[in-house]
């Protein structure tokens, strides 16, 4: 009668201890499933609001010689910084400074000769007219003066084309930027026109975003974004869409979405309204939002 007793009072003690465990495991279920539900709840992206995220680009300055020759030398690198006006290259200028003095000295001949032709004219033009001597002598002295003059206007041009070459020779910044690209290397001879460098304006710099196509339709031209990077994380930049592309594409894979199975993105530029002191600069991955709905709060992107 003991043993079957003992029985029972085990048989209890195992049902209480088995409900307990049960009890134990449902409440941190439930504790779980409200720690996600709260968790969707607070990166759930407003009705009104499209997240995207891409990398800053600008729109690329190709920088030129005008006039052949051999690079004498390159004063900035890769990645660097200038100014409007900053000297980027500067060419052999031998030949052409000698081709420039040259037509300089020619110039003052030119313009001594011009001079002399005049004081002659005037004086030949006089002396024709007191009957001192004859009539076509004046004329001859005339023509030689317009000649003379003729032949320094030349002499000038010619002085004009030289230094023109010359100041070709150093080809300078003709915007603040970046340098993204070095084609060319000191010691290289490059026709005209050849590219040497590649810079990007810092005044006039997007983020280039891929949309899914589950939210295309929602993206219009001119509508606003902020744009927020790792870099100033207390800093939102405005934006505003200005290039929704015609047709979709797949999703680069270096880009992140919130849904793996969407496979056709549409790419959109959203340009930045402005760029203060150059904070932002190309290359720079950062995350967006496209507000659609003019009464939604903005809020910060959430991955």
């Amino acid at each position: 009668m003991t043993g079957s007793v003992n029985e029972v009072r085990g048989g209890l003690k195992k049902l209480v201890t088995g409900n307990s465990k049960a009890v134990l495991l449902l409440v941190a279920i439930a504790l779980l499933l409200g720690g996600w539900s709260a968790w969707v709840l607070l990166h759930r992206i407003p009705e009104g609001l499209v997240q995207v995220n891409g990398r800053i680009e600008g729109d690329e300055v190709a920088i030129a010689g005008k006039q052949p020759g051999k690079i004498l030398q390159m004063t900035v690198a890769e990645g660097a910084s200038v100014k409007k006006g900053d000297l980027l290259v500067r060419f052999e200028s031998q030949q052409a400074l000698a081709k420039l003095e040259e037509a300089k000295a020619s110039l003052e001949k030119a313009a001594a000769a011009e001079e002399q032709a005049a004081r002659d004219a005037r004086r030949y033009g006089r002396l024709a007219r007191e009957g001192a001597i004859d009539r076509h002598k004046g004329e001859e002295a005339s023509i030689e003066m317009r000649v003379a003059a003729a032949n320094q206007a030349q002499a000038s041009a010619t002085v004009v084309e030289a230094q023109s070459v010359v100041n070709d020779l150093t080809v300078n910044s003709p915007t603040d930027g970046t340098v993204t690209t070095k084609v060319r290397e000191e010691g290289e001879v490059v026709p005209a026109g050849a590219p040497l460098y590649t810079i990007v304006n810092l005044d006039r710099l997007y983020l280039k975003v891929y949309v899914p196509e589950v939210d295309i339709g929602k993206v219009r031209l001119g509508l606003p974004a902020r744009i927020y990077t790792d870099a100033f994380p207390g800093q939102a930049f405005e934006a505003t869409v200005t290039s929704i592309a015609p047709r979709a594409e797949f999703t680069p894979k270096e880009v992140q979405t919130q849904d793996e199975r969407v496979k056709l993105v549409y790419a959109v530029k959203l340009s930045l309204t402005s760029n203060p002191e150059h904070e932002l600069s190309p290359g720079l991955p950062a995350d967006a939002m496209i507000r659609w709905k003019d009464d939604v709060s903005w809020r910060r992107p959430k991955w």
